[in-house]
């Protein structure tokens, strides 16, 4: 089953107690980040509501007592999206109450598809599809992959490091 605009918002939204996502493409190609993405590129600075909604979001999931995280796969060197998520995006979410961890598979892949995923309450999971550019093709509902979800994100929480553990390593 695809879940696509105010229905995957609805199942999004209603989960009682943990969302996690493994998030494994290399860039993501989404046209309401490409204005950003490029101003970062072009070294301009951070606009102040950059990524607000989201953050509003987590918060509110947060405080009412959800817990929300993921796991970012990323190698060496990153890609030019991967440095602007680092920079502009992935420091807010943190303080908004979003439990982010890096893997860092530049020499090992842990057996860690690049598929991306969300699973909620260990038990519901979507499958997001992607073309090899980063457009997003569709959410699929898929909850007969939760076993297999449960056992790959024990792998990456096992394998990853707290985002402020990866960033202070990787500037040495």
């Amino acid at each position: 089953m695809l879940l696509d605009g105010d229905q995957w918002r609805r199942h999004f939204d209603g989960y009682r107690h943990s969302a996690f996502r493994l998030e494994a493409q290399p860039v993501y190609t989404m046209p309401r980040e490409a204005e950003n993405v490029a101003r970062f590129l072009r070294g301009e600075p951070k606009p102040a509501e950059h990524n607000a909604a989201w953050q509003a979001r987590v918060r509110g999931f947060v405080s009412s007592g959800r817990t929300i995280g993921r796991v970012r796969v990323a190698r060496q060197p990153l890609t030019d999206y991967q440095r602007y998520q680092f920079a502009w995006g992935i420091p807010g979410n943190i303080a908004a109450g979003e439990d982010i961890r890096i893997l860092d598979a530049t020499e090992q892949d842990f057996g860690i598809p690049l598929q991306d995923w969300w699973m909620f309450d260990d038990c519901s999971v979507v499958r997001l599809n992607f073309r090899s550019d980063g457009t997003q093709i569709n959410r699929e509902l898929a909850d007969d992959w939760a076993e297999e979800c449960q056992e790959l994100r024990r792998t990456a929480l096992a394998h990853a490091v707290p985002f402020a553990d990866y960033v202070a390593a990787a500037r040495g």
